[in-house]
């Protein structure tokens, strides 16, 4: 298959080479990063424009960091939008806002072409492991077309709902995710001021109720002070930022996601953004006055 592919960063990458490892034939473009040069064997080809790609391509995937980025790469002069030929895909793996990803969809289908969101879980250690979890929103027809494809990237698919609703799906599991690395930042520097061992205090947690692939991946980053990022933490802040926002549109609040995205905060404005989330736990470490592995 013809596959294009915009966004080839952290994430991207190790996307597109499983991709490639399955014997597709893909087009990249530098209309928002640079391309690999691993990625640019036989079976591939470098775009001058997003609008190239799309010309070439029967399914474009799209993989950048935000909201307007992704509006960029499909509706900027030489976009996505403007290569498009009737029953094309797009699929956009980004994480984005779910409003502005239904107005995307309504302006590609009104294309002839499908649109689906397939944001997706697991970080840079799911991409390079095709275990990413992959959460969609679209047609029952356009999930069936695009699931192979998300097949060779992840392992739990699910279609959640329609256009949107996979971008919903994705911000209530960066809550999750953000409010365990916080509750595990504080019970790690908790037991080790009290003058435990964290690494025990962990590894004794890890059979218990408090287990979790959070305390095990980034309990153990914590203690060896690993912050090379898998998944930034300006990225997290981003995903709460839709969060919050999303809330205040429907008149609820969200508490401790509040306080986390602060803990965030607190760690940017000490040159921490560009660390792996699980940095957090630097925030409470300073409240704290002392760090886990002290």
């Amino acid at each position: 298959m013809k596959i294009g592919f915009i966004g080839t960063g952290i994430m991207g990458l190790p996307m597109a080479q499983h991709l490639q490892n399955a014997g597709h034939e893909l087009y990249f473009s530098t209309h928002f990063i640079e391309v690999p040069s691993e990625l640019l064997i036989a079976s591939a080809t470098c775009c001058a424009s997003a609008q190239a790609v799309a010309q070439q391509a029967d399914i474009i995937i799209i993989m950048v960091p935000d909201t307007p980025h992704v509006e960029d790469v499909l509706f900027s002069e030489k976009g996505v939008a403007s290569g498009l030929s009737q029953g094309k895909m797009v699929i956009d793996m980004s994480s984005i806002a779910p409003i502005a990803t239904k107005t995307f969809a309504k302006r590609i289908n009104e294309l002839g072409c499908e649109y689906i969101d397939a944001p997706v879980s697991g970080g840079e250690v799911g991409a390079k492991a095709a275990s990413l979890t992959i959460m969609v929103g679209g047609s029952e027809e356009g999930f069936a077309r695009a699931k192979p494809l998300l097949a060779l990237m992840g392992k739990n698919i699910t279609l959640v709902g329609g256009n949107g609703d996979g971008q919903t799906c994705k911000v209530a599991n960066q809550i999750i995710v953000a409010l365990n690395i916080e509750a595990i930042s504080e019970a790690l520097v908790f037991a080790s001021k009290a003058g435990a061992d964290p690494a025990k205090v962990r590894t004794a947690l890890m059979g218990g109720f408090a287990a979790s692939k959070i305390l095990e991946v980034h309990g153990e980053r914590m203690i060896k002070r690993t912050f090379n990022p898998g998944f930034r933490i300006s990225l997290h802040q981003k995903d709460l930022n839709l969060a919050l926002s999303a809330a205040k549109e429907l008149g609820m609040s969200l508490p401790n996601t509040a306080t986390t995205q602060q803990l965030f905060n607190t760690c940017s404005a000490n040159g921490g953004g560009e660390l792996d989330h699980s940095a957090l736990v630097q925030s409470i470490e300073l409240m704290a006055n002392h760090k886990v592995t002290e």
